[in-house]
């Protein structure tokens, strides 16, 4: 078959809201290329930002340009679902990709740290389009009941960028110079062939019919969704170094609590034409799914983002390949989702996943809170991000499905967008708070372990130890110990010290962040465990059997009919 039978025959496909397995896994490629740009950056990004902030001079600007990126895409998201139940999935979806390819070059060619935060927040508003949209457009194309087998496809998207970023940014920015360009900045600049590539996939495969909406475009909740959001975001992001009761994030809590107010008003004197329709969360089943997908980002985001800092700091594995110490974690995801896809499509059940997932998750934690240690092994502390991994699995597509099926097939785009600002919100709040825990007790906590007996027989033994001072692996960490514990406080910032250290003299910075994740851990267990109990009042709608272009494509085709009588 010819490539222009081939879009012949997608088109053919569309109109009728029908697509059969080969069609709709071609439609999948374009979209998950498209998904795996945006979700590579999120952690591509982590491993090589030291190089690129010491190579334009900004240092301590660095934190902007990933909070630049999490504002926009997060803001954009509920905007970009609208705009695709008005003016359809596919053209909305190819700006977002063109935002996207145009924020990659421009960072790419960032001159200064304030330029970097600049682009990086242009390629936030076309992630956040990547995102919401993709998951949409399956929606578009999948039955309820079958979108959960290949809504995991995107879960493996995920989770292969979340192991490969921090490898390829971690060797991107170890090459000084690659095609008279630094090596950085290929981090960014490989999003184009990757963009230009989904694009194609888009215009060639992706047909997907749109019955045109007369409605407002909704500004004045466009606007005030972002006097909501962007505050409390950049109060959850610099929060810690702010101070929590300061001023200025005194003046943020004040501001978002105006803007959610003020949300709150203009959607429900917009209606139908509102950026996110009020009345659908008349619906129990949506809204109670709402409130558990903030549940689970708050405890998923806050796992997600310790576990790394414990393989780092307490097993001396290097940034770049923490991301494969994850595989676990992946494996586990991949394995739950898989499954719960399937059973879903089977048996048009998929409510027992809240239960189960969350108890799955909630038992992970609870698992690390007993078996995690200073000297604990690696493999035991992998059990246990399997289980997180398999809890996770079950939860993330699961909330998806129910959000979408819950609502009518022209409330879609806005139920998967809002789905996706839940769980974005839940996860940026997670991170805030877990991670203001855990560094608000590790200083004290490693210069207490610093006074227990065996940590300074260990210390003493390793000192008189020749070969130990004679090792320049140690020297950083022996200027450290010779201050007497009081500059403690360098773990927080930098831990690469403490890589291939001597076990003895690492033992103190270890025992305190352990101690410190330990109740990490348990808050994020309690919080699975709240969305255990509301779980359990999630009513299940039962799955329809067309996706939302056949019912779209059915209700225009009874219009017709109806007009010509």
């Amino acid at each position: 078959m010819t490539a222009k039978s081939r879009r012949e025959a997608a088109k053919l496909a569309a109109q009728s809201g029908q697509m059969n397995h080969r069609q709709i896994v071609l439609v999948l490629i374009g979209l998950m290329s498209g998904m795996f740009l945006a979700a590579l950056d999120q952690s591509v990004v982590s491993a090589a930002m030291r190089t690129i902030a010491d190579d334009l001079g900004g240092l301590s600007l660095q934190a902007w340009a990933t909070t630049a990126y999490l504002i926009t895409s997060t803001v954009s998201t509920p905007i970009y679902g609208k705009l695709g139940d008005i003016f359809g999935r596919r053209p909305v979806f190819m700006v977002a990709i063109a935002i996207f390819i145009l924020g990659s070059f421009t960072t790419g060619f960032a001159n200064t740290m304030v330029e970097l935060a600049g682009y990086r927040a242009l390629q936030g508003i076309g992630a956040g389009g990547l995102f919401s949209l993709a998951l949409t457009i399956v929606a578009d194309i999948v039955p309820p009941r079958e979108r959960a087998r290949y809504q995991g496809m995107f879960l493996a998207v995920f989770g292969s960028s979340s192991l490969m970023g921090p490898v390829i940014g971690g060797t991107l920015a170890g090459i000084d110079e690659f095609l008279f360009v630094e090596g950085w900045r290929w981090i960014f600049l490989m999003n184009l062939p990757i963009g230009a590539a989904s694009m194609f996939m888009v215009i060639t495969f992706l047909h997907v019919p749109h019955t045109p909406r007369k409605q407002k475009i909704d500004w004045w909740g466009a606007a005030a969704i972002i006097l909501a959001t962007v505050p409390l975001l950049l109060v959850a992001e610099q929060g810690r170094e702010w101070g929590w009761d300061s001023p200025l994030a005194i003046a943020m809590y004040v501001a978002g609590v105006t803007g959610i107010i003020s949300f709150i008003l203009i959607e429900r004197k917009m209606g139908e034409s509102a950026l996110i329709p009020l009345h659908i969360f008349k619906n129990k089943t949506f809204a109670r799914t709402q409130v558990l997908g903030f549940i689970i980002g708050m405890g998923m985001f806050g796992g997600m983002i310790i576990i790394p800092l414990i393989i780092q700091v307490v097993y001396g594995v290097s940034p770049t390949m923490t991301g494969l110490m994850m595989l676990p974690m992946v494996l586990g995801m991949m394995t739950a989702t898989i499954t719960a896809g399937r059973v879903t499509a089977k048996t048009g059940k998929y409510r027992f996943f809240f239960n189960t997932g969350t108890a799955t998750l909630f038992f992970g934690y609870l698992y690390m809170v007993l078996m995690l240690k200073a000297d604990t092994p690696l493999w035991v502390v992998a059990i246990g991000m399997i289980m997180v991994g398999l809890g996770l699995g079950q939860l993330m597509q699961t909330t998806m499905v129910a959000s979408q099926n819950a609502v009518e097939a022209r409330n879609i785009g806005v139920a998967t967008s809002t789905a996706t600002f839940f769980r974005q919100m839940g996860g940026t709040l997670g991170v805030a708070i877990f991670m203001s825990m855990l560094f608000s007790q590790v200083t004290e906590k490693i210069v207490d372990a610093f006074r227990r007996p065996e940590v300074a027989t260990g210390i003493a033994e390793a000192l008189g130890d020749a070969s130990v001072s004679a090792n320049p692996v140690n020297s950083e960490i022996l200027g450290i110990l010779q201050s007497g514990g009081s500059a403690a406080a360098d773990v927080t910032n930098d831990s690469s010290f403490l890589i291939g250290a001597d076990e003895r003299l690492t033992l103190p910075f270890r025992i305190g962040f352990v101690e410190s994740s330990l109740n990490v851990f348990l808050t994020a267990g309690i919080i699975i465990g709240i969305g255990f109990v509301i779980s359990w009042f999630i009513k299940e709608i039962p799955l329809r059997n067309k996706s939302a272009s056949e019912e779209a494509a059915d209700e225009a085709a009874l219009k017709r009919q109806a007009e010509s009588l």
